[in-house]
């Protein structure tokens, strides 16, 4: 099975590094109905950063509007998806090494039933040549 590889909008507030406030922005978010394909969330200095990867980008931002987050993005990410075998992540790094495109940041997991899931951000300058290293459609 190839790889599926999405150019996709993510955005990302920051909130008070306390227990909770990721939970209470994710049932914000679910009682909007608002799907999520990635979210994560790290300290950054004494605040946490949260970043979403939403499914409908136009509803994610109606949601954080009403809330009154202070919204930063869109900006653009990657999210593949693809069958769970040894190598696949460093795969998918070396096309970028390959092209001399540094990666910003990466998360990836094991998401069950053979499969991975994977997010990755390069800057805004190498969007469009990691697009094309990676094939995306």
């Amino acid at each position: 099975m190839a790889e599926s590889i999405q150019l996709v909008d993510y955005f990302y507030i920051e909130a008070p590094d306390k227990p909770g406030e990721a939970a209470r922005v994710l049932a914000q978010l679910k009682e909007a109905g608002v799907n999520l394909w990635a979210f994560s969330g790290f300290p950054k200095g004494r605040r946490a950063q949260l970043d979403f990867i939403p499914a409908d980008p136009a509803a994610f931002k109606a949601v954080a509007k009403k809330n009154k987050w202070k919204l930063v993005g869109p900006k653009k990410g990657f999210v593949i998806q693809g069958e769970d075998r040894v190598g696949a992540v460093g795969e998918m790094l070396a096309k970028l090494a390959d092209a001399k495109i540094n990666v910003t940041a990466t998360d990836a997991v094991c998401a069950g039933a053979g499969q991975y899931g994977m997010i990755l951000w390069v800057k805004p300058r190498d969007v469009k040549r990691a697009a094309k290293a990676l094939a995306v459609a």
